[in-house]
């Protein structure tokens, strides 16, 4: 296994919107995440990946791009972005940027001209089907509800729009779509960009005949049997690391909706020169039901560590894990794989654990590192996301009970992740000096930076500590892997090791006391533990996380 920069370090996610504002209008800017550039440092990650922040209309804030080459001046514009990748190279931190190619906006340039007919030469920069306006092309549905068609009755045409009707799917068919991505690619990557995460890349090759998929299909099952992994998928991702990729000492991250342990290893195969890492979701729609998302069901831990599992041994010696638990599409970790009321402190530093010392680069997003929990608004009004504002608009066509709805609202929107940073307890919490873009979490007076920045005990202290570690031991990075208690409905526990040490990691995800069992206990010298205790026996309390090495 090579070592390379990117397996070593730890990525720090933004979503600029809600990071820090400062400017004083409500919205997170670029110079707000020069203001907290040390702040980032000290928590001991080396990367920071922020979503887009590009010329854009904000559909989908900001994944919906108008212009690939400006920065929006509701960000700061270009100037703000040269100093941050300035500042950032300074302190030796990497910046990944957001690529969205699999759609663009509607109101970019080459989606206005492809409007104007079929003699444009802009025409086929997206897929375009005639039809009747009562009838569209298949029965595709959106990723954001509804069909993935929308009528133009210019053209009586459809065009296809995974994502919201002002993202049209742009045509990877057309060798001049590539050209223009590649292109765009070269313009960051000579400005001194870092890296990509790219948004779901695997949707970008579609199935040209466009098959209508079997009735009462769920939008999963048509994201993996249709959307994703389409026929010329490797070949456009071969094309791009060649003609532009391998060039440079970067890291590609590729979002893969619809990607599984049947088509995984092919995207991040070393031997196949095509992308550095891949989010899969296969943890993070386990509690998906079978209306999906907003359907959540209770989690099955054994399905969910078995994932960790298979694609730890999937990528073993042959390609690199990317390890997250939640990012700006998800529910906050704390609240959804841990226990954000009575042992809120415990469980954000356990999944900190299990973040830092699993085979893969660590992905922590803003706020985790101080334990934000989901939100509660009190009802669909203070939403902004597109996605849940959508699905509430469906449940109530559907005459669903809307109080219930909510409930499922308040797992599981995107806008968990998406409430302002918490900096300190002063209004806005120390996010903004006036009413920010989306309401901030009522609990910030008691869950902030400024609280946790100088407690030794604090979530923030661990992160920082359990980070250190990591990335000093190389055993935790590129050792490998065995969960020892596969069938333990309690108890997460796995070693890492390699022939200079062996570590072994004890996680109980319950609120129970719970015993475990692990031979030569007596030899093994505790790293790190969440709980501080003059006794570490065979009894772990609730959400107890400890760290051994032998």
């Amino acid at each position: 296994m090579k070592r390379k920069w990117w397996k070593e370090g730890v990525v720090y996610q933004i979503y600029p919107r809600s990071f820090k504002d400062s400017s004083g209008n409500g919205i997170g800017d670029i110079y707000g995440i020069i203001e907290k550039l040390d702040y980032i440092k000290s928590l001991g990650a080396n990367m920071i990946w922020i979503c887009p922040i590009y010329s854009s209309p904000n559909d989908d804030n900001g994944y919906d791009i108008s212009d690939y080459r400006k920065i929006s001046e509701e960000f700061g514009g270009n100037k703000a972005f040269d100093i941050l990748l300035e500042e950032m190279h300074k302190r030796d931190l990497k910046l990944i940027m957001d690529l969205v190619a699999n759609h663009s906006s509607d109101e970019h340039r080459w989606f206005e001209e492809s409007k104007k007919g079929e003699d444009n030469p802009y025409h086929d920069y997206y897929f375009w089907k005639k039809g009747k306006k009562e009838t569209p092309p298949n029965n595709w549905l959106s990723v954001f509800s509804g069909s993935a068609w929308e009528w133009d009755s210019n053209l009586n045409k459809y065009y296809l729009h995974s994502f919201t009707k002002k993202q049209p799917d742009l045509n990877w068919e057309n060798s001049k779509v590539r050209d223009e991505i590649y292109d765009i690619l070269d313009f960051w990557f000579l400005k001194g960009v870092d890296g990509f995460r790219m948004d779901v890349i695997s949707f970008i090759s579609k199935r040209l005949d466009f098959p209508s998929a079997k009735e009462g299909a769920t939008l999963s099952e048509m994201m993996e049997n249709i959307y994703a992994n389409g026929p010329r998928i490797h070949e456009f991702l071969k094309e791009m690391n060649k003609k532009v990729l391998s060039k440079y000492d970067i890291v590609t991250v590729g979002e893969g909706p619809g990607v599984n342990l049947k088509t995984g290893l092919k995207y991040v195969d070393e031997n196949e020169k095509e992308l550095d890492m891949v989010f899969h979701f296969d943890h993070l729609q386990i509690d998906f039901g079978p209306e999906g998302k907003f359907d959540p069901q209770p989690i099955d831990f054994i399905k969910f560590k078995k994932v960790f599992s298979d694609w730890d041994s999937l990528l073993k010696n042959k390609g690199w894990n990317s390890i997250f638990l939640g990012n700006h599409d998800f529910s906050r970790i704390v609240s959804r794989f841990g226990n954000d009321k009575k042992y809120r402190n415990q469980s954000a530093k356990l999944l900190a654990t299990l973040l830092m010392t699993l085979r893969g680069t660590p992905y922590v997003y803003q706020g985790d590192e101080i334990g934000m929990t989901n939100v509660k608004y009190p009802s669909i009004d203070y939403y902004d996301d597109v996605e849940t504002r959508n699905a509430w608009e469906e449940a109530e066509e559907q005459n669903k009970d809307m109080n219930i709805f909510l409930k499922c609202v308040h797992r599981q929107s995107r806008d968990n992740a998406r409430t302002p940073m918490q900096w300190d307890d002063s209004k806005f919490a120390g996010f903004s000096t006036s009413k920010p873009w989306l309401d901030v979490n009522a609990n910030y007076n008691k869950i902030n930076v400024e609280l946790e920045q100088d407690n030794l005990d604090s979530i923030l202290n661990y992160y920082r500590e359990i980070i250190r570690i990591r990335k000093n031991n190389s055993t935790l990075i590129y050792g490998d892997f065995l969960d020892l208690e596969p069938g333990n409905e309690k108890l997460y526990i796995y070693k890492r090791w390699d022939q200079q040490k062996t570590y072994f990691i004890i996680l109980n995800f319950s609120d129970d006391k719970v015993l475990w069992n692990i031979n030569n206990f007596d030899s093994m010298r505790l790293v790190i533990s969440n709980y501080k205790k003059s006794v570490y026996d065979k009894l772990l309390d609730p959400w107890e996380a400890r760290v051994y090495i032998n």
